[in-house]
């Protein structure tokens, strides 16, 4: 039980898991305005969230990180970056007809291409470094985090029923974990690489019974992401 405290209840934990990746949606939209350049309305939307997450500090209902889960959230993290990236890399062109059902299929729109990317908005060389690291640190130690918090640490122990904090993170249900699986998945244009890494994130959570290890592994996934779109100019994923 070390990974796991349940002795502060009430409305504000809900708010608490639930604020911060509602807030997260809702300024994608609000902040998306042709006077805003994409780059700027992504660094604003990811302060403005992390001060919100460090305000409600969800964290309040867990116990502090074991640190022995790490290495084993640091593979997990790595694990879900390379099936991410893996079916549209160059390596797998070799085996088209997969590559090209993979990518009609498993990425929305269905049935279409991915569309040639004509404009990098979180480019170095359109929007500078700066901007582009804030992109990459935004995606890992915000979203990702913020995710974690409201997709397993709140909504998968919620469809139990009851009081959430109340549910030990390491019961298994299965209408919960392939539900909050497929929701987080399809959250994502890239819907079938989503499950895979909901599927994982998920089972690290119930393994470990630690939000902070699989908050952990969803970070590096995006970091990992970030600094391969931008050595390789694969913009497509952003």
């Amino acid at each position: 039980m070390e990974s796991y405290v349940s002795n502060k209840r009430g409305p504000s934990a809900l708010w608490a898991h639930v604020l911060p990746f509602a807030a997260w949606i809702g300024l994608m939209h609000f902040l998306d305005v042709p006077a805003l350049p994409p780059a700027w309305a992504y660094a604003i939307r990811s302060g403005l969230c992390l001060g919100l997450l460090l305000y409600l500090r969800p964290w309040r209902w867990y116990s502090r990180p074991v640190w022995r889960h790490f290495p084993m959230a640091a593979l997990w993290g790595v694990g879900v970056f390379v099936a991410w990236v893996g079916l549209e890399h160059p390596a797998v062109g070799r085996w088209g007809a997969l590559q090209e059902f993979y990518v009609r299929w498993g990425i929305r729109p269905f049935g279409e291409l991915r569309p040639e990317v004509a404009a990098f908005p979180f480019a170095p060389e359109t929007c500078g470094w700066f901007l582009t690291a804030v992109r990459i640190l935004g995606s890992g130690l915000v979203i990702g985090v913020i995710e974690e918090f409201f997709w397993r640490g709140f909504l998968y122990r919620w469809i139990f029923g009851g009081e959430f904090t109340a549910v030990d993170p390491g019961r298994f249900g299965a209408l919960p974990f392939f539900a909050v699986a497929l929701a987080f998945g399809f959250e994502h244009m890239e819907w079938a690489a989503g499950i895979v890494a909901g599927l994982a994130y998920g089972w690290l959570f119930l393994k470990t019974r630690d939000i902070w290890a699989v908050s952990f592994a969803h970070a590096l996934t995006n970091i990992l992401l970030g600094a391969y779109v931008v050595a390789t100019g694969s913009y497509q994923f952003w």
